[in-house]
C-alpha cells in the first residue's frame, strides 16, 4: 500500500492517535532524505518550528477537527508556540510548559515572540537585557521569568529583543521560543 493510499484511510479516522500516525508519516517522507530538514506536508514549512499566536483567544483541541474537544483556551495574543506537527489546516502546538494541542492553522502567527526562561535555581532572580550584545556591556533593564518580547533578530549566540519597557540583547539560552543557535533575521 503506497503512501497516499495509508494517509487517506487515516483520515477517514477521527481520533487523536490516528491523526498523529498520518503526521508521523508524512514527516518520515518528507524529512528522512539525508541532510534535509523535515517540513511540514500540508504547508512545506520546517517542522519544527516556532511561531506566535494570532489571536487572544486560541482554541486548542484534542485533535485536529472541530469535532474534538477543546482542551483549553489561550487568552493572550504573542505568546510562542512550537509547532511538531502538520494535519491539513491543523497545527500541532507546545508551549513553553510542554503541553501539547491542536490549534488551526489561521490563528497562528509567523511573528517570532519569546518568553524569558525560568531560571535554574541558586541563580539570580533577573535576567540582564543588555545594550549591545556582548555580556559586559551596560545592562538596559532586568526582566523576570515569563516576560513576553517581539525577536528582532538573533545571532552568535544573542537575540534582540523588544517589549514593553524593555529594547535590548538577551543571551539566546535564556529564551523560549528560538532554537539553540538559530540565526533569525
Amino acid at each position: 500500500m503506497d503512501f497516499k493510499c495509508v494517509l487517506m484511510k487515516l483520515r477517514r479516522w477521527t481520533g487523536l492517535a490516528c491523526a498523529t500516525a498520518a503526521v508521523t508519516i508524512a514527516g518520515i517522507m518528507a524529512g528522512h532524505a539525508a541532510g534535509e530538514v523535515a517540513t511540514g506536508a500540508a504547508s512545506g514549512l520546517p517542522i519544527p518550528r516556532f511561531v506566535s499566536l494570532k489571536s487572544d483567544r486560541v482554541n486548542v483541541r484534542a485533535g485536529p477537527t472541530k469535532d474534538h474537544d477543546v482542551t483549553w483556551v489561550y487568552t493572550r495574543a504573542g505568546l510562542p508556540v512550537e509547532i511538531t506537527a502538520e494535519f491539513e489546516n491543523w497545527r500541532r502546538i507546545r508551549d513553553w510548559e510542554g503541553s501539547e494541542g491542536w490549534v488551526y492553522h489561521s490563528l497562528l502567527s509567523g511573528r517570532r515572540t519569546a518568553i524569558v526562561a525560568p531560571i535554574a535555581k541558586g541563580k539570580q532572580d533577573l535576567v540582564p537585557i543588555h545594550q549591545t550584545a556582548t555580556p559586559d556591556s551596560a545592562v538596559a533593564a532586568e526582566l523576570q521569568a515569563g516576560v513576553l518580547g517581539t525577536v528582532k533578530t538573533c545571532s552568535a549566540g544573542w537575540c534582540h529583543i523588544l517589549g514593553t519597557g524593555f529594547d535590548g540583547w538577551i543571551e539566546q539560552e535564556r529564551l523560549w521560543g528560538v532554537y539553540p543557535n538559530e540565526k533569525v533575521d
